[in-house]
C-alpha cells in the first residue's frame, strides 16, 4: 500500500469511514482524481508544516528549560569560564548574544566562547542568553533563556571596621605604620589590627617598639597579646616598652661595653672560653631584661586587682650593633613569633629563635608566666650571631607567619623567605608592591596597604618589622 493510499485510509478511519473490500478499485480511481491528489498534496504539505513547526518549538522550549550551569564569580576578582556550545549539545543554533553581563562589568568573547571581565557587583545575577535556532527565519525574533551567574561579594566587603573605643583606659591606635632610620639602616614595621577585631570594634593587641642606643647598640621589639586575654593590649605595651627602658638604663649601657671587649677577644681567640664568656653575658643581659618585663607585668597586674594572666602575651625582641668586621645580633623569644635574618644576596636565612609549638602540643608560652624562667630551657630562648653583612632583620607575630609560612618547618628554607619577600614586591594577588628603599616616599601606605592582605581564615593581629 502506497504512502497516500495509507495517508487517505487513515484519514477516513479517522472520521468513523471504512472502505469496503468490493469498494477498492473505487478507491483507487479516487485517489487518481486530479483534483483529490491536488487536495491530498495539500494535506501532506500542511501536515509536514506543522511537523517541523511543532519540531522547531519543542526545540527551542528544551533549551529554554535545559539546566545551565556556569562558574561561579566573585566580586573584584577576574572571571574567566568558558560557555561550551557543543557541551550543551546547541550546535543547530545559528545566532545568539547575552544580554545582562556588561551591567556586572563582564563580557562575551565570540572567538574564545569564554565570559571573562572582573564582576562590579554580588547576587544571583539573571543573564539572559537570546537565540535562534536552525529553521527559524532570519527576521524571526530571538528565543530567550535565563541563566542565573552567582557572583559572591567581596569577602572582605562582608568585614566591618568599627572603631574601638578612644576613651577606653588602655586605648591605643588601631593601625600603626612607622619608617624611621636605625642604626646604619632602616626600620619599616607595622602594626594592624586584625579583621576579627575591627568586626567588633575591639583593640589591637599587638605592639612593637624600637630604639637606638647611645653605646651603638639598637633594639626591636615585637609582643603578640593574647587574644583570650581581657587587657592583653596593654600586656604587649609593657612588654616592648619595658625591653627599651631597659636597655636605656646606664647599668644595662655599662654592662653591654662589656660585650665590646670579649667581642674582640672573641676575633683572635680559638678556645671556647670567650664564648661562653660571650653567651655568659647574652643570657645575664638579656636575662635581666625579660625578668624586668615579667616583674613590670606582675606589678601593673597587682596594683590593678587582675590575674596576671589577663595580660598574657609573646615577646620577642632583637638587639644589633655594626662593627667593623660585621654585624652582631643578640635575641630573645617567648611565644610563636619568628626572628629572622636574611644574608646579603638572599641565600640563606639564619633564624635567632625557637617558636613555643610542637612541644607544648600548640599551646604557646606567654612573658607572664613564672615557669618561662624557671624550666630548663629557658638558656635556649637567647641567641647570638655574629653576620658580616645582611639584607634583612625581620620579626613577625603569627598574623603574618601564620598566612605566610603556615607552619614552623618552613621557617629554615629560604625558598618561603624569597617567595615572601617577591609578595611584598607586588607578586601578590592584589598586585600591592612595597619598594623598600630609603628614598621610597611612599614606602609607609604601601606597607600599609600590602599588610591589608586577604587570607582565608587568617583574620587575626598583624605585626611585621623590617630593618634593611
Amino acid at each position: 500500500m502506497s504512502d497516500v493510499k495509507k495517508l487517505v485510509t487513515q484519514l477516513f478511519k479517522s472520521n468513523n469511514i471504512t472502505v469496503a473490500a468490493n469498494r477498492m478499485p473505487l478507491f483507487d480511481q479516487f485517489l487518481q482524481d486530479e483534483q483529490n491528489k491536488a487536495a491530498i498534496n495539500s494535506i501532506i504539505e500542511n501536515q509536514n508544516l506543522l511537523m517541523a513547526k511543532w519540531k522547531l518549538e519543542d526545540r527551542i522550549a528544551e533549551i529554554i528549560q535545559q539546566p545551565v550551569r556556569v562558574l561561579n564569580a566573585t566580586v573584584g576578582k577576574s572571571y574567566e569560564t568558558r560557555f561550551d556550545f557543543n557541551k550543551f549539545n546547541w550546535k543547530d543554533i545559528t545566532s545568539y548574544e547575552f544580554q545582562g553581563l556588561q551591567e556586572v562589568g563582564l563580557l562575551f568573547d565570540e572567538k574564545t566562547k569564554q565570559i571573562t571581565g572582573v564582576p562590579t557587583q554580588s547576587g544571583d545575577i539573571k543573564v539572559v542568553f537570546r537565540f535562534k535556532v536552525e529553521g527559524q527565519p532570519e527576521d524571526a525574533p530571538f528565543n530567550e533563556k535565563n541563566i542565573t551567574l552567582i557572583i559572591n561579594p567581596d569577602p572582605k566587603s562582608l568585614w566591618k571596621n568599627v572603631d574601638s573605643d578612644k576613651n577606653d583606659l588602655h586605648w591605643k591606635e588601631d593601625d600603626l605604620t612607622v619608617f624611621a632610620p636605625i642604626n646604619d639602616r632602616h626600620i619599616l614595621v607595622s602594626s594592624k589590627r586584625g579583621r576579627s577585631h575591627a568586626n567588633v570594634g575591639s583593640f589591637r593587641e599587638d605592639d612593637f617598639a624600637f630604639k637606638d642606643v647611645e653605646n651603638g647598640w639598637s633594639i626591636v621589639v615585637v609582643a603578640d597579646g593574647a587574644g583570650s586575654a581581657k587587657i592583653s593590649r596593654k600586656g604587649s605595651a609593657i612588654a616592648c616598652n619595658g625591653i627599651v627602658d631597659y636597655f636605656m638604663q646606664q647599668d644595662a649601657i655599662a654592662s653591654m661595653a662589656e660585650f665590646d671587649e670579649l667581642l674582640e677577644q672573641h676575633k683572635s681567640s680559638t678556645g671556647d672560653d670567650i664564648q661562653k664568656k660571650l653567651n655568659r653575658l647574652v643570657y645575664n643581659n638579656l636575662g635581666k631584661a625579660a625578668f624586668q618585663v615579667h616583674k613590670k607585668l606582675h606589678e601593673f597586674a597587682t596594683n590593678e586587682g587582675i590575674p596576671l594572666k589577663d595580660l598574657n602575651s609573646t615577646l620577642i625582641f632583637t638587639l644589633f650593633k655594626k662593627y667593623k668586621s660585621g654585624y652582631a645580633f643578640l635575641s630573645f623569644g617567648v611565644g610563636d613569633c619568628p626572628i629572622a635574618i636574611l644574608n646579603k644576596d638572599v641565600t640563606e636565612v639564619t633564624l635567632m629563635n625557637w617558636l613555643d609549638v610542637g612541644e607544648f602540643g600548640g599551646g604557646t608560652r606567654f612573658i607572664t608566666m613564672p615557669e618561662i624562667f624557671q624550666n630548663e630551657k629557658f638558656a635556649t630562648r637567647f641567641g647570638f650571631r655574629l653576620i658580616d653583612d645582611f639584607s634583612y632583620l625581620m620579626m613577625m607575630s603569627d598574623g603574618i607567619y601564620d598566612p605566610k609560612f603556615v607552619v614552623e618547618a618552613n621557617l629554615p628554607n629560604i625558598k618561603k623567605w624569597q617567595e615572601f619577600l617577591a609578595d611584598l614586591n607586588g607578586k601578590n594577588e592584589d598586585g600591592v608592591k612595597v619598594e623598600l628603599r630609603a628614598d621610597n616616599k611612599e614606602i609607609t601606605e604601601q606597607f600599609s596597604k600590602w599588610m591589608d592582605f586577604w587570607s582565608p581564615g587568617n583574620h587575626d593581629d598583624r605585626t611585621l618589622a623590617i630593618v634593611f
